[in-house]
């Protein structure tokens, strides 16, 4: 999208937004807000990481440690909304489904108090089917990255 002068504008969307596109609700709904939405071909995802999240009770409660699978999660949320924002607005969003996640990496833990940024790059799309590149990130530094396909399905 372009602006005045040329510049591009970029889009966000806060919870009440997020909460319409995708079906996922407290304690699995793991993105706040989304920021530097780019159309369809990017986004910025970022979820506030608290010691009152449910996992830490279970997931090294001495030592708290977000569990990877989620970051990985978080980055499918983040996409999942980026794609159904940009459909028709006569859409009625139903699931999005892994269909694949390739090349994960996780670099360093995420714990309470961190800031957890989740860059979703759009591969490509062939109808309802999407791809995904994606790199979580706290304070600039990467913490986990993979690639992700997903689906829209109808329910």
């Amino acid at each position: 999208m372009s602006g005045k002068g040329g510049k591009k504008e970029l889009r966000s969307l806060d919870i009440g937004h997020i909460m319409k596109l995708l079906p996922h609700r407290y304690p699995f709904l793991l993105i706040d807000r989304i920021i530097e939405m780019d159309g369809d071909q990017s986004a910025i995802g970022v979820k506030n990481v608290t010691i009152n999240e449910h996992f830490f009770q279970g997931h090294f409660p001495i030592h708290p440690v977000m569990p990877g699978v989620l970051l990985i999660e978080g980055m499918a949320q983040t996409a999942g909304a980026l794609c159904v924002a940009n459909l028709e607005e006569s859409y009625e969003p139903n699931l999005v489904y892994f269909m694949a996640i390739d090349r994960a990496r996780f670099r360093r833990p995420v714990v309470p108090g961190d800031t957890v940024y989740y860059h979703m790059k759009k591969i490509r799309n062939r109808g309802r089917v999407w791809r995904f590149k994606g790199e979580a990130k706290v304070d600039g530094k990467i913490v986990a990255e993979s690639e992700i396909s997903a689906m829209i399905v109808e329910s």
